[in-house]
């Protein structure tokens, strides 16, 4: 792949952080996203998301300001050498998702698993060097 594209492709992911987990940053934007996901689940016939606790909520807060942080610091630096940590960050992150859709989680997590995937995969390809001359 070439450089441009990977960098391009790494920022696209910084992006795709930043708008898939802002909801999660703070008590009130993750009851209300959870509202949601619930009128999603509804709408596909699922059962009913459990109720949020203290402790989901203090996880999913403490995941999306994470992520957040993460994801701004890849764009202010601009440094496609960060991909290759994410990477790592998003072969994790789909590992436990896998682990969570094994024991019962929601199935519209398989498409936030797909995406995850796709980044980790792309992100962990190698980068033709530039030619000099």
């Amino acid at each position: 792949m070439s450089p441009t594209t990977f960098h391009r492709l790494f920022r696209a992911s910084a992006y795709y952080d930043l708008l898939i987990t802002w909801p999660y940053a703070t008590p009130i934007t993750l009851a209300l996203f959870w509202n949601i996901l619930n009128g999603t689940h509804a709408s596909f016939g699922l059962s009913p998301l459990p109720d949020l606790n203290a402790y989901a909520t203090l996880f999913a807060n403490f995941f999306g300001s994470v992520v957040l942080i993460w994801s701004v610091v890849r764009l202010r630096l601009n440094d496609a050498r960060l991909a290759r940590y994410d990477a790592v960050g998003r072969w994790l992150f789909s590992a436990w998702m896998l682990n969570a859709l094994l024991n019962g989680a929601s199935p519209l997590l398989w498409g936030f698993l797909a995406i995850e995937l796709t980044f980790a995969v792309v992100q962990s390809l190698p980068v033709r060097q530039p030619q000099t001359t």
